[in-house]
């Protein structure tokens, strides 16, 4: 079995500059729509699609790019944590909340893209 993760953008080359902050690097576009971006082995895939979309067959659901919570979200594990934090906000993301005064635990930062989907950045540890 393989999986891969998709991220919803408005914008697709926007939506690569972004994820590139965090080291992914677009590897083919199959689609004028879709990027593959890859990192130590793994893939992330990037669709663009419009905002006010129709992301179900429900008509009144209409895919948004504001701030919105979902209980699943990508987690990037870092080597270098403050690096990987000021280029991630330096690319747009803005942070929700930091844990990083936790005895025993590495630090954590909850962020969003610029596109509205939460992820964390949190600090790998030997």
């Amino acid at each position: 079995m393989s999986y891969s993760a998709t991220i919803d953008v408005p914008d697709l080359e926007a939506g690569a500059a972004f994820y590139a902050a965090l080291g992914w690097a677009e590897r083919t576009r199959p689609l004028p729509v879709m990027a593959v971006l890859e990192q130590g082995g793994q893939s992330l895939l990037l669709m663009q699609k419009p905002a006010g979309s129709q992301p179900t067959p429900d008509p009144e659901i209409r895919r948004d790019y504001a701030r919105h919570w979902t209980p699943v979200h990508l987690d990037f594990h870092v080597a270098d944590y403050e690096a990987a934090l000021a280029a991630v906000l330096a690319a747009g993301a803005t942070c929700e909340q930091r844990h990083d005064g936790v005895p025993g635990r590495p630090r954590v930062a909850f962020l969003s893209d610029p596109f509205g989907n939460g992820f964390c950045l949190i600090e790998e540890r030997p």
